[in-house]
């Protein structure tokens, strides 16, 4: 039987009203993959806290004091710190390896030179007690940018990388953790050779370390209550709230099940409001900062932010001072990311 016009004797008032129906389909189906493809990039297990925040715990409080200190002798005193004020950035690295040998931590260094000045990247080894070749980072970078005291990019994440390591102190850690602080972060050096982040990853892979999670803390310290003092890139804004007042887990696609298990870990432990994104990499903003360098050695990365310039007025200027930031939600998001860090340690498991 020959089909080639099986269709000639449809009556031709009916061909229009079944084309209508084909383009409906095909629009169904488009809108369709377009909300599943949404879910598996903003889908995040648990609730985000709502409503007002409890008083600070006592250990909360001795967490927002020492947060406030850290800040204030990076951004406060030091100040501006790269490689263009070499003595100051020289300076930021003796206080944090002051502080962890204060804190009774052997701090290993990863020295190398950078445009003609001595650098280095910081770290403190926890050594896991039953999977010890596995391994989870959290890392801040401690530079500048040219121009700017960077009190909260990134004197918030290095404060919160020197407090995290206070308070897990004597944990049973199943895996290893490394707390690293990385120099040349900031431009020039992003994406770049000299990147201390890149350098460090890069070793990791040479020798084949098992790096199961790295977490960036970049821009974690401003927090407000203000309508519609939260902006997005495209297309973001259609999905989060437009208020200022949550930390952010952002990773790309091959880090999905990190961003989830970090933000699952996170609200079940902090009375603070949270959202987390698993989107490409190239989209914007998903890959500005160090977690990048992981991703190019092939490890699960993710960054945690207040999402920096779109919600902090004070982004890259002279104007990011001590006196911006807001210490008690940095001190509720630094005893989450503890717990967040012991549970991808395997803690309780």
């Amino acid at each position: 039987m020959n089909n080639d016009n099986v269709n000639d004797h449809e009556p031709i008032q009916d061909r229009p009203a079944r084309r209508r129906l084909a383009a409906a389909v095909r629009w169904l189906v488009l809108a369709a993959l377009l909300v599943a493809g949404g879910w598996y990039m903003i889908g995040m297990p648990g609730s985000s806290w709502r409503g007002p925040v409890p008083p600070l715990s006592v250990a909360e409080r001795q967490s927002a004091d020492n947060l406030r200190r850290h800040v204030e002798a990076l951004a406060g005193r030091i100040g501006e710190r790269n490689v263009w004020r070499p003595e100051a950035l020289a300076e930021a690295a003796g206080y944090i390896r002051g502080s962890l040998a204060g804190q009774g931590y052997e701090v290993e260094a990863q020295p190398f030179t950078s445009q003609g000045v001595a650098v280095e990247n910081l770290e403190v080894v926890l050594p896991g007690s039953r999977l010890p070749e596995e391994i989870v980072i959290a890392g801040a970078h401690y530079d500048s940018v040219v121009g700017s005291p960077a009190a909260n990019d990134n004197g918030s994440g290095v404060a919160a990388l020197l407090e995290s390591t206070r308070l897990l102190a004597g944990a049973d850690l199943p895996r290893t953790v490394r707390l690293v602080a990385f120099v040349n972060e900031e431009p020039p050096f992003f994406y770049g050779t000299e990147m201390g982040s890149r350098i460090y990853a890069e070793r990791a892979r040479q020798r084949g370390e098992q790096v199961r999670a790295m977490l960036s803390l970049e821009t974690i310290g401003y927090y407000t209550e203000a309508p519609a003092s939260q902006r997005y890139p495209f297309p973001f804004r259609y999905f989060y709230p437009d208020t200022g007042n949550f930390v952010g887990f952002v990773g790309n696609l091959g880090s999905r099940r990190l961003v989830r298990d970090a933000v699952a870990a996170f609200r079940e432990a902090a009375e603070f409001p949270s959202e987390g994104v698993a989107a490409p990499g190239w989209m914007t903003g998903v890959h500005w900062s160090d977690h990048w360098s992981f991703w190019q050695a092939g490890y699960p990365a993710i960054m945690v932010t207040d999402t920096a310039l779109f919600r902090y007025p004070h982004y890259h200027a002279r104007s990011d001072t001590p006196d911006k930031l807001d210490y008690a939600g940095l001190a509720r998001v630094t005893h989450g990311l503890a717990a967040v860090i012991r549970s991808l340690a395997g803690a309780g498991s």
